[in-house]
């Protein structure tokens, strides 16, 4: 079971990378696989007087919106039409090793800036509670002078509140621009880490519940799996710490110094998620030394009841022994009570035993 989740995980780290070996850098192949049938492009233009949304299939729709005075949240759903993100790419100037990250679902988080634009990678995590099992998702952003361009595999209800946020006009996001709302994207994903940590640690403690009553094999791997889980989730939110750390101290001229304070809070909510996850790793290993320790007390009792057993079987033994000589000058043997006498001698003797294992407390 053991061995199976560790190839489970593995996979989902090296899926389809093979097929990038062997061509040059810039070269557009998709590493995940294909979720949706068709590319869905989704556009949100707005301004402090104005929501225009738009929905389609059509790529080029959204090339327009390169150079408009509001701002537009452009969505990209399905990243297996490359030639489709290959034409965006080249509409917007970004530049082609970024256009072969996006599509690389594997990509480190990480932040990289441009004179025009910058380029954001992270993942959004899922603990899916049926299966407990995380299932992760990479999520790229571009965000340009008036707009931010989201890349991610398929539909994600997560950002529906903000939607209707921009929609309704609740808040300060429709008077803000384009460096807000990639704030309000970002923060949206961290704090569904916590979200996500807490379910995490409900099915943490539901383990430690069994393992402290009746631990099991299966007790031992679903330790091991939720140590292999965290360690995936770990991998995925340290790097973010960085990069939300570079948002913040950039001196680009894409970030306003009112974001400044938005982003150093964000960057305090990574610390909190980074130190959930410390605590669920530890919490895991002390679970792993605890199930060590109760299997290994559960022998000692085993070997304890049977070391008591053979230890009040050696002077019985002994006395059987003597009494199995066969020696012709044996008194005793004449007794016609000595059969009776020895079994009482015997049974006082294992009694007495058990009664000072008692006093001992070794019983």
């Amino acid at each position: 079971m053991t061995n199976k989740v560790l190839m489970l995980t593995m996979s989902r780290l090296s899926r389809n990378i093979t097929r990038k070996i062997g061509l040059p850098p810039g070269s557009l192949i998709y590493t995940g696989r294909k979720k949706i049938d068709r590319l869905h492009l989704s556009i949100i233009d707005y301004g402090p007087e104005h929501v225009d949304e738009t929905e389609n299939h059509e790529i080029e729709s959204c090339f327009p919106f390169y150079e408009t005075p509001a701002t537009s949240w452009i969505t990209i759903t399905g990243l297996h039409e490359t030639e489709k993100i290959e034409s965006l790419s080249s509409h917007f100037g970004i530049h082609p090793l970024i256009s072969e990250d996006i599509l690389n679902i594997h990509q480190r988080p990480k932040v990289e800036f441009f004179d025009d634009y910058i380029f954001i990678t992270l993942k959004i995590v899922d603990f899916k509670t049926d299966i407990r099992r995380i299932g992760i998702d990479q999520v790229s952003l571009i965000l340009g002078k008036g707009y931010v361009i989201q890349f991610q595999e398929e539909s994600e209800t997560l950002f529906d509140s903000l939607k209707n946020r921009i929609r309704d006009n609740k808040g300060r996001i429709r008077r803000m621009n384009s460096d807000y709302l990639l704030y309000a994207i970002l923060d949206i994903i961290i704090d569904h880490y916590f979200l996500n940590l807490e379910a995490i640690s409900d099915h943490i403690e539901q383990v430690e519940a069994q393992l402290m009553a009746d631990p099991t094999n299966d007790t031992l791997n679903e330790i091991y799996r939720l140590k292999q889980e965290i360690l995936f989730l770990r991998k995925s939110v340290w790097p973010l710490r960085e990069s939300v750390s570079k948002l913040e101290r950039s001196e680009t001229s894409l970030i306003g110094e009112k974001i400044v304070p938005y982003l150093r809070d964000l960057y305090d909510h990574t610390i909190q998620v980074i130190d959930s996850v410390e605590t669920h790793r530890d919490l895991l290993s002390g679970m792993l030394d605890l199930y060590l320790s109760s299997v290994s007390n559960k022998m000692n009792q085993v070997m304890k009841m049977l070391t008591i057993i053979a230890t009040i079987f050696i002077p019985l033994t002994f006395i059987v022994g003597i009494y199995g000589m066969n020696f012709e000058n044996m008194p005793e043997l004449e007794w016609h009570y000595a059969y009776y006498a020895v079994l009482a001698f015997m049974f006082t003797v294992a009694v007495g035993m058990l009664i000072w294992f008692r006093r001992k407390r070794w019983l």
